[in-house]
């Protein structure tokens, strides 16, 4: 008995001992966690997701990463990032560690989005996200050949979860169709897009708060008249990227009545990234609807 038992713990570590070695998981980094978590959805306990940015109080456009996030990449079979050049941390890492064993997923790519003047928050364009996590899929099942069903199914399952979302943002089109609406980056964007709404947001204004430096006083003055003087119904505010004059926007719309919506760029904790989105857009409905 003691001479089997011995055995028995020296090939434990190879074939198991009464049960088989356990398959190792498929290592997937991700730029921020929107992408992480859906991929974390798509792949279930056949993958290990890493997500490089996931502080809510974080700038991802300042975003410096650390050197455990080159690690990770290093050992990464599956990378996702943005592209747009929102991520460009990315790309060091991946010259840092080259690798012929790793597919790396460029979202901007996958939808055809182009252009120094593109807007990168693409996990905002809620017709587009389906399309999203069939690239994801693809990728995990051209790592991990032999889970290719399961990615499949779990694929099915995220794009399901969708219908709320997608029923919301119908629902704000059917009903406000048209009205306008400002915000202080262009976070959300598609969102206002796909909703159907009538964005008159300052390029003037917005383009220096994305990129961190200071908009000139006439466009701070001309991006507040649009709460003041209620030329806007909603003022969409990243509230993860924020200065003394983004503040000064929200106090001017927020003393005129006009509502104000937050939005950010990272899952926040305890939440998916579709419930999430929900969240937003419910919030984004009540306020047109107040």
């Amino acid at each position: 008995m003691t001479r089997i038992v011995l055995i028995c713990v020296l090939l434990a570590t190879l074939a198991g001992c009464g049960g088989g070695a356990k398959s190792k998981t498929l290592p997937v980094v991700a730029s921020t966690n929107v992408y992480g978590d859906i991929a974390r959805q798509i792949g279930g306990s056949h993958v290990t997701v890493t997500s490089v940015l996931t502080d809510p109080n974080a700038d991802p456009h300042l975003f410096e990463p650390g050197t455990a996030n080159g690690l990770a990449v290093s050992r990464a079979r599956v990378v996702i990032q943005n592209g747009l050049d929102y991520d460009s941390f990315m790309s060091r890492l991946e010259r840092s560690a080259p690798s012929d064993n790793r597919t790396v997923v460029t979202i901007s790519d996958v939808l055809g989005i182009h252009g120094q003047d593109a807007n990168p928050h693409l996990w905002y364009d809620v017709p587009a996200l389906p399309k999203i996590a069939v690239a994801i899929e693809q990728a995990l099942a051209a790592a991990d050949p032999a889970h290719a069903s399961d990615y499949r199914s779990g694929r099915r399952t995220f794009v399901a979860s969708l219908a709320p979302l997608q029923a919301t943002v119908a629902k704000i089109r059917a009903g406000h169709v048209g009205a306008p609406v400002a915000y202080t980056e262009p976070v959300p964007g598609y969102l206002i897009d796909a909703a159907g709404l009538r964005d008159l947001s300052l390029s003037s204004f917005t383009h220096p708060i994305e990129e961190g430096s200071e908009p000139s006083a006439a466009a701070v003055s001309a991006m507040t008249a649009l709460a003041t003087k209620h030329r806007i119904k909603i003022l969409f505010y990243n509230s993860q990227a924020v200065s003394p004059i983004t503040q000064r926007v929200r106090a001017a719309a927020e003393g005129a009545g006009v509502p104000v919506v937050g939005v950010a760029e990272t899952v926040p904790a305890g939440l998916t990234f579709q419930a999430w989105q929900l969240k937003q857009a419910r919030e984004l409905l009540m306020a047109l609807s107040g």
